[in-house]
């Protein structure tokens, strides 16, 4: 495999792109936003006017938009224009990187019946940092040959690929599993931020114990640095992502007749922030308590 496609050129996507070039591969690429091409052909891509001219060019093609129904007219098409599925090669392979809710997942395998395209489900973990810096967590489902056609350039974006399944909507099953209980780690993190700010703990005291102790983590870490810094935006985490993921964990735990408390009220939580704070990324449901309590964790 030589070509490779990426639809979707944001804060992950392009991400995706870099460390394929990086990796030797052509790429070529769509995103409805002219800045973010112009970036993308800085960096060595090719730029493409619609998702079927980047399946035409492709053997495997990376989606990475934000919800289902994008994802559906990315691969089926909309508004008059075709989409992957009727641009891509029998035996060409579509990674699905979003995430969105296992069912449209199905839709999409479904809809991909007898046209000789494969579908690998891998949504991804690790945000920003690790889309830019190729080290993202993959949850794969598809078949032993769908994944061994992808499977190169799913290691360029990559530092872990877990096999996760065969049927399309697993991958997303697991994401949705994963996002409830990170979601719900963020959320605590914000509230002991405020505790901490209201009892006049200072911000790198509380950062340094945490980050050293059993509570310690890439997110707890982070999601702490950011708010003691007071960098609310532009971090390549926008809220809207991180609402949307709880939004399908607590659909899927409806669905299924499981109670997720931690997770409904991150949620929650999420909902009041972006609300709030329309602009912001993760990290303005911190503002959402210091409001609350009248002060802020500052460093």
């Amino acid at each position: 495999m030589s070509k490779v496609g990426v639809v979707g050129i944001g804060d992950m996507g392009s991400g995706l792109a870099k460390n394929l070039l990086k990796a030797g591969f052509q790429v070529c690429g769509f995103d409805p936003s002219a800045e973010r091409l112009a970036a993308f052909v800085e960096a060595g891509g090719a730029a493409m006017e619609s998702p079927a001219a980047v399946g035409a060019e492709s053997e495997a093609v990376f989606v990475m938009v934000l919800n289902g129904r994008q994802v559906q007219e990315v691969v089926l098409g909309a508004e008059g224009q075709s989409g992957l599925r009727a641009a891509m090669a029998p035996g060409s392979v579509i990674v699905l990187t979003a995430t969105i809710k296992p069912e449209e997942a199905r839709e999409v395998a479904s809809a991909l019946e007898g046209s000789g395209i494969d579908l690998v489900d891998s949504p991804v973990s690790g945000g920003f940092p690790g889309a830019q810096n190729g080290t993202l967590t993959m949850m794969a489902a598809g078949s032993d040959a769908a994944l061994e056609t992808a499977r190169p350039a799913m290691e360029a974006v990559s530092a872990t690929i877990h096999r996760v399944g065969e049927e399309a909507g697993m991958g997303q099953t697991v994401k949705a599993c994963l996002q409830a209980l990170i979601g719900s780690v963020f959320s605590a993190t914000f509230e002991a931020s405020a505790l901490a700010a209201r009892a006049g703990v200072k911000g790198e005291v509380l950062h340094k114990v945490v980050s050293t102790s059993s509570a310690g983590s890439t997110i707890t870490s982070g999601a702490l640095e950011n708010v003691i810094d007071r960098r609310f935006e532009g971090t390549g985490s926008h809220i809207n992502t991180m609402h949307k993921d709880l939004t399908i964990s607590v659909d899927l735990a409806r669905e299924l007749g499981v109670p997720l408390f931690m997770a409904a009220t991150a949620m929650q939580l999420f909902e009041a922030a972006r609300t709030r704070y329309p602009e912001g990324d993760n990290q303005v449901v911190a503002r959402i308590y210091e409001d609350i309590v009248g002060t802020g964790l500052k460093r």
